[in-house]
């Protein structure tokens, strides 16, 4: 039988309280205009609340709008980062840690080619998406543009925003994206370190 110990009941009621305050940002959201706690909904996930808070955008607010992209960006950011913190301090790793970065992507040629590929797609579609705002055509949906840099193109995605200047002015793009850049280099730096 399976023993929780004081991690194990802190994490159950972190989530618990993380789903309870995405809940009520969720419903104050969708019935008042300036009535958010945005501010709580980060402290809880930070805190360890964001499987939680996840568990909540999965099951009752897939929908994603302007409104709350930068939320779900920065719970799914911490939900990864705090995940493989577990991970590590549960001692699923190596026995001595390595930051050999270049080392470990010459041995994984396939790995650097899909990524390289994905930053260049994430470039190209932010500056497809650049030119369309430009001439007023339809543009590229927030969630592609997202979804391509947490794909593996982050690094392209935040080059197009501050060389082409194009969402700029969107927090979800302007802190989201190195975000999404930290969240990759902790996943590489666990997956070089299993």
């Amino acid at each position: 039988m399976f023993e929780l110990g004081k991690l194990e009941y802190y994490l159950l009621v972190i989530n618990a309280i993380g789903v309870l305050v995405y809940l009520i940002n969720m419903l104050l959201y969708r019935h008042t205009v300036n009535g958010q706690i945005d501010v709580i909904v980060t402290i809880v996930s930070l805190l360890g609340g964001s499987a939680g808070m996840l568990l909540m955008i999965l099951l009752f607010d897939r929908k994603a709008v302007k409104e709350n992209m930068m939320s779900r960006v920065f719970i799914i950011c911490i939900f990864i980062i705090q995940i493989i913190i577990l991970l590590i301090y549960k001692g699923h790793h190596a026995e001595h840690f390595t930051l050999a970065f270049w080392k470990f992507f010459v041995e994984r040629r396939i790995l650097l080619i899909y990524l390289g590929i994905m930053n260049l797609v994430t470039f190209i579609v932010f500056a497809i998406d650049k030119a369309n705002a430009c001439a007023h055509r339809s543009r590229i949906r927030i969630v592609t543009l997202l979804g391509l840099s947490f794909a593996g193109g982050s690094v392209g995605g935040l080059i197009a925003i501050y060389l082409l200047h194009h969402k700029t002015q969107k927090d979800y793009f302007t802190v989201g994206m190195p975000m999404i850049i930290i969240m990759h280099v902790v996943v590489l730096f666990y997956v070089m370190n299993m």
